[in-house]
């Protein structure tokens, strides 16, 4: 089935595209200001953190590095893999109509919601860069990896997306519960707080968990790639790690989805 879903993502990528770009303008049709709904929200986030964390708690900077920059890395990867999730969740449900469609390949809507979020998130590196740039930090050589960061970070949500949005058919709640989870998780990863400053301050055993979190290995590896320079080839166990893990929830989830589709066009 993963196979099926796959070809299916390949053959129909024009399909794909056209349907990720039009749900990105339509999330935003009507509005005065259009899309840039879609960037002010992060861009205040980073704003608001970054004036918590440093001026009112005193987070200082991290080596070279001012808190606001390495804040950033952490959360544009953050905003990219929160949204294509929720989102994602919920995609049989707003393409029903195309859903009932006996000849549509349905293997694709999960993908279209996860489609439509890099366009933002695309913008995003590139203000990222900007301001590193402005802000007299500028990436060297290893910044690269920030594309192959991403596409693992693409291929992670996707594989959730099939699992949550299969599910959500069945049992609506999931997505509020999801809503709730990204809550916590957010906090759980270390985003706004240093996990090796925090080693000396609680057990090993707890931060060994914490690695085990998927998002940690993108955001440490959006910092990496904008800040420390190490490459995703010097972190090998934790890459292996990470891809076992896609591979495993991507079975996860074209199997849910293969056992569950034969009766979404009846629920929904």
């Amino acid at each position: 089935m993963a196979d099926n879903i796959l070809s299916a993502l390949i053959r129909n990528r024009k399909l794909v595209g056209s349907l990720g770009l039009n749900d990105f303008r339509n999330r935003f049709a009507g509005s005065v200001f259009g899309i840039l709904w879609a960037f002010l929200q992060p861009v205040v986030t980073i704003l608001l953190f970054w004036f918590i964390f440093e001026f009112a708690m005193g987070a200082s900077s991290q080596g070279d590095t001012p808190f606001v920059l390495w804040l950033t890395a952490g959360l544009v990867p953050w905003f990219f893999f929160s949204d294509a999730l929720i989102t994602g969740t919920n995609a049989f449900y707003e393409y029903s109509y195309l859903v009932k469609k006996v000849v549509f390949k349905i293997e694709i809507l999960p993908f279209v919601k996860v489609f439509s979020n890099i366009f933002v998130h695309a913008a995003f590196v590139v203000f990222m860069f900007i301001l590193y740039a402005l802000m007299g930090c500028f990436p060297g050589i290893a910044s690269v990896q920030v594309i192959y960061y991403s596409f693992a970070m693409i291929c992670f949500v996707t594989s959730l997306v099939y699992f949550t949005s299969s599910v959500c058919v069945f049992f609506r709640d999931i997505a509020q519960m999801i809503g709730i989870f990204m809550q916590v998780f957010m906090w759980m990863t270390p985003i706004m707080w240093n996990i090796d400053s925090m080693s000396d301050k609680i057990p090993s055993w707890i931060v060994f968990i914490l690695k085990l979190n998927p998002m940690f290995y993108i955001v440490q590896g959006y910092r990496d790639a904008m800040i420390t320079g190490v490459w995703f080839t010097q972190r090998w166990m934790i890459t292996l790690y990470f891809w076992g893990l896609t591979l495993i929830m991507f079975l996860l989830g074209s199997g849910t989805f293969r056992k569950l589709k034969g009766q979404f066009a009846d629920v929904l």
